[in-house]
């Protein structure tokens, strides 16, 4: 049968849900607005969010539990920078304490010049620092990491295992990744995201890195809905997408097919009969 739709119908088991977050706003989104040139200070290095910026966390927080998206969640991925880190515990960690508990919690007391109280790691999903969704690289001193070293202090419970280096190596004063870098490192992580066992995943980066990484993608859908995909993230701002395995990264089987097969003999088809 000849067919010029565009539906692709795919095994449940090759897909996964991810919910792309964009960190809450930043010091450095306030002053870059009024001066461009702002982006340059060395004040704005690994820039904190704004007390508006938690409101805003605050928010989502509100809305991820209000319409059960939280309790779907099996992992929470993070770009190792101190607004990502604030906006994804602030908005999936636990409660604000856990007296009594001894567990580490997500993130320490007035981290990152905020007035917040200590954010407990109890049920809530596991967090992992992931270096291929930082911002676009380079120059920028607020996309400038500080020594893994100092976020275990300031985020316990994040696992931090899969950074490599302990100073920021990826980082340049002088160039600034290309957006075609951008775009590669973006293939590169969601082909890490396929090959993870979670179905249901939450990715906290920035505006860039999730609007180069979108943009690669949605050639085989309708211009409106390319358009729609690579749209720029705003500060706080979730969407949910599905995404395939159309390449056998994992080889998993399915857990709800099944069989279908008869007691005595074999199903045959009406047609065959």
């Amino acid at each position: 049968m000849n067919s010029d739709t565009r539906e692709g119908i795919y095994p449940l088991h090759r897909s996964k849900t991810i919910h792309l977050v964009r960190h809450a706003q930043g010091v450095h989104n306030v002053l870059g607005e009024k001066d461009h040139s702002a982006y340059m200070s060395e004040e704005l290095f690994d820039a904190h969010l704004t007390p508006f910026g938690w409101e805003q966390v605050d928010n989502l927080r509100k809305h991820v539990h209000t319409s059960g998206l939280f309790k779907n969640i099996e992992l929470v991925v993070v770009s190792p920078l101190l607004r990502t880190m604030q906006t994804a515990v602030g908005v999936f960690g636990g409660e604000a304490s856990a007296d009594g508990v001894d567990m580490p919690p997500l993130m320490a007391e007035n981290t990152g010049s905020c007035n917040r109280p200590a954010i407990s790691s109890l049920n809530c999903p596991p967090f992992i620092a992931m270096e291929l969704c930082r911002e676009n690289m380079g120059v920028n001193l607020y996309n400038k990491r500080r020594c893994i070293s100092e976020y275990k202090h300031m985020f316990p419970a994040i696992d931090f295992s899969l950074v490599e280096t302990d100073d920021d190596v990826w980082w340049s004063p002088d160039t600034k990744e290309k957006f075609e870098d951008v775009a590669a490192r973006g293939v590169k992580f969601m082909k890490w995201l396929l090959s993870r066992k979670e179905k249901e995943i939450v990715v906290v980066s920035h505006a860039v890195f999730l609007h180069r990484t979108l943009d690669a993608y949605g050639d085989d859908c309708h211009p409106t809905l390319k358009k729609e995909m690579s749209i720029y993230f705003k500060n706080c701002e979730l969407r949910s997408m599905v995404i395939v395995d159309r390449s056998m990264i994992r080889s998993d089987t399915s857990k709800t097919d099944f069989l279908g097969k008869t007691a005595n003999g074999t199903d045959v088809m009406s047609d065959a009969v």
